[in-house]
């Protein structure tokens, strides 16, 4: 069934529809035979004799490019088989490999084992920003020779985490993550949202000292909350008022 221009339903005529795909391969028959076929032909029939009874070399290629042409006219069929094929990913690791001028980049088994020692979980009660520090710390301790530091923080992080971390990590697609600055930003805002630099600040306005808790702890443990939460945005002045009134 097919449409009208009317928008009805009207049946479709198969015989129609089967003489009309005859008559399109006779018409690139033809051209095709007028183009190429009809030029060999006659050059065949100058180089070969008369009285061969094997094919010449001009019938051969006509049937050869009459098949071709009835080939042409047969789409593909697409079988259940071809669903069920698996695409192999290009990429495997969402952090791009960095692109450095150094002919073989490898990091030494030592490093891998010491990143491995600090493991970060993606658990609520995990510091994000206190792993980061620890983990640049432990990639400050390698230099290779025409790499620069970014470079050699981007690959092993993956090393670092564990468990939901690293099936978070795993969530981009390949190589979609192609700079440290990228990692960062794509590891902060998943483990230390705005929400949490809310909860932070909010902490740190609320300071006051313990009743037997001294000057020097309580000044320490007012410079830890500024530490757990690094975007407090709060300027030094105004710090040092949240301090004292909290005295």
């Amino acid at each position: 069934m097919c449409r009208s221009s009317a928008g009805e339903l009207v049946p479709l005529d198969l015989e129609i529809e089967a003489t009309f795909r005859r008559n399109n391969v006779e018409r690139k028959r033809k051209l095709l035979h007028d183009r190429i076929i009809a030029p060999i032909l006659e050059e065949a029939y100058f180089s070969e004799s008369s009285s061969s009874n094997s094919p010449t070399f001009g019938e051969s290629q006509t049937a050869e490019f009459e098949s071709e042409v009835m080939v042409e006219e047969q789409p593909r069929r697409v079988n259940l088989e071809d669903y069920s094929r698996t695409s192999k990913p290009q990429y495997f690791s969402s952090v791009a490999w960095p692109e450095v001028q150094a002919q073989n980049l490898t990091y030494p088994p030592s490093l891998i084992q010491l990143i491995q020692c600090n493991l970060f979980h993606g658990l609520p009660n995990e510091d994000p920003y206190s792993h980061l520090a620890t983990y640049i710390e432990i990639c400050n301790t390698v230099k290779l020779a025409s790499a620069p530091e970014d470079a050699i923080r981007s690959s092993p992080l993956s090393f670092s985490l564990s468990r939901e971390a690293k099936r978070w990590l795993y969530s981009f697609k390949g190589n979609k993550l192609k700079t440290w600055d990228e990692v960062v930003e794509k590891f902060l805002k998943k483990y230390f949202p705005e929400s949490k630099t809310a909860e932070g600040k909010a902490t740190i306005s609320s300071f006051h000292q313990f009743p037997d808790e001294s000057l020097s702890e309580a000044l320490e443990r007012f410079r830890s909350l500024l530490r757990k939460t690094p975007t407090h945005g709060f300027s030094e002045p105004v710090q040092l008022i949240i301090f004292i009134d909290g005295l």
